[in-house]
């Protein structure tokens, strides 16, 4: 049995080695390492790939939020409105631009940003709201997308750990994570299920003069060399990084596919479990599961945590705290009673390895000893 990791990014590259050296070596004999041809032909098969007009490359996950919100002309002071749990990127582009962060608790069976939370925290300097599609599955769309038209609020999709899901809308309709809200962000690092080899990320939007100012945004502020219209900041996507993009999205379904397989497999062994809770499924959406967090009871996570490392089975606790807890954000003034979900799960949730060439005999092993853990 191999060496269990959370991502195994060594059997991929085995499982592709041949096209992924062969579009390394054309960008390397082409030497044209910046802005070469591999970047507009990767944004042009991911913006197939997701059904919608415009895909703009750009450095990494945090440039694509902080472009679009850039992209969006908000004046210092307007509120945006995100999730308390998550990754630290959705707050810190919004302190960066000088806008006002409002941070809102969750739900607590999917994680995902709460739509009551939402219609609370809206005020006269509301401006925009950035649901992150957490884990694997998308936030609650159709109704967030509702609350913005009632309230004329931009929308900015975080799909950097669902580029893949779906939406399913109660009319039938079904969009792809990120192309929904008026613009969608996605990063392409490493752990991510679409990645490359390094940082890189993408935005995405149905909007043609907001992929215009985007593209402008991304290169100076300039649409011609050295005429530079807008303020903007230098993010691009290299060639060599979208040559091994391109390769990979052509297996991003199968690999979802089994993810979803290895979950299942986790789901039937752990479902019955008292001391722990699996990761609830949205009616509305599917789960790819970026990652497979479970919920650990009666305050056993650290505990377990230790036990399986002792059995050389990594876990990771995404994440360990709330983005109201945490100093860089602690003057907004939030308290753990405002956000009594994040700061639970915060507690409670470790995410399991899972990724497509997880082993069965790699998941019995975790599986076991999580069993044995409890039994002691």
């Amino acid at each position: 049995m191999r060496k269990i990791e959370m991502l195994d990014l060594r059997a991929q590259y085995d499982e592709i080695k041949g096209e992924i050296d062969d579009a390394i070596s054309r960008v390397l004999l082409s030497s044209r390492f910046i802005k070469g041809p591999e970047v507009g032909i990767f944004e042009k098969e991911l913006s197939d790939y997701l059904g919608n007009k415009q895909v703009i490359s750009c450095g990494n996950g945090t440039d694509a939020l902080q472009l679009a919100l850039m992209a969006l002309d908000l004046k210092p002071g307007d509120e945006v409105i995100t999730t308390d749990f998550t990754f630290i990127a959705s707050a810190e582009v919004v302190a960066l631009l000088g806008l006002k962060l409002v941070l809102v608790d969750v739900d607590p069976n999917t994680y995902n940003i709460s739509v009551e939370g939402i219609r609370k925290a809206i005020t006269s300097k509301t401006k925009a709201i950035i649901p992150v599609h957490l884990f694997g599955q998308c936030a609650n769309m159709e109704e967030i997308m509702a609350i913005a038209k009632e309230h004329n609020l931009y929308v900015v999709e975080d799909s950097a750990q669902a580029t893949g899901a779906d939406f399913f809308f109660s009319n039938g309709e079904r969009k792809k994570a990120g192309t929904i809200g008026n613009i969608g962000a996605t990063s392409f690092f490493p752990s991510k299920n679409l990645s490359c080899y390094g940082d890189g990320g993408a935005v995405m939007t149905n909007d043609d003069s907001i992929a215009e100012r985007i593209r402008c945004i991304a290169n100076h502020g300039s649409k011609i060399k050295y005429h530079n219209d807008l303020v903007g900041v230098n993010s691009r996507l290299d060639t060599i990084q979208a040559s091994i993009l391109s390769v990979k999205l052509k297996y991003l379904d199968d690999n979802n596919a089994a993810r979803q397989r290895a979950a299942a497999k986790y789901d039937t062994a752990l479902g019955d479990m008292k001391e722990i809770s699996i990761p609830a499924k949205a009616s509305f959406t599917t789960h790819i599961y970026h990652q497979y967090t479970i919920r650990v009871k009666d305050g056993k996570r650290d505990d377990l945590q230790r036990f399986l490392k002792s059995k050389e089975i990594p876990t990771m606790i995404y994440y360990p705290f709330p983005m109201h807890a945490q100093k860089a954000y602690s003057h907004l003034g939030y308290t753990d009673s405002d956000m009594p979900i994040s700061t639970k799960l915060c507690a409670e949730v470790l995410a399991l390895p899972i990724h497509p060439w997880i082993e069965e005999e790699q998941q019995d092993l975790i599986i076991n000893s999580i069993k044995d853990f409890f039994a002691k």
